[in-house]
C-alpha cells in the first residue's frame, strides 16, 4: 500500500468521524449516518490494500 493510499483513506475516515460527530451535536441523522459511511469506505479501501499487499509479497 502507497503512503499517499494510506494518507487518504486515513483522511476519508477522519473526515467521516467529524461529519458524525455534527451530525450528533446537531441532532442530523443525515449527517451522523453520512459520516458513518464514509469511515465504512475508509475501511473497505484499507482492506483492499492489504488485500493486494498481500499478494504483491509472495
Amino acid at each position: 500500500m502507497g503512503l499517499d493510499d494510506k494518507i487518504e483513506n486515513t483522511s476519508e475516515k477522519l473526515g467521516g468521524k467529524a461529519k458524525e460527530a455534527a451530525g450528533e451535536a446537531t441532532d442530523d441523522e443525515r449527517l451522523e449516518a453520512e459520516g458513518k459511511m464514509d469511515q465504512t469506505k475508509a475501511d473497505l479501501k484499507q482492506a483492499g490494500e492489504k488485500v493486494k499487499d498481500a499478494f504483491r509479497k509472495d
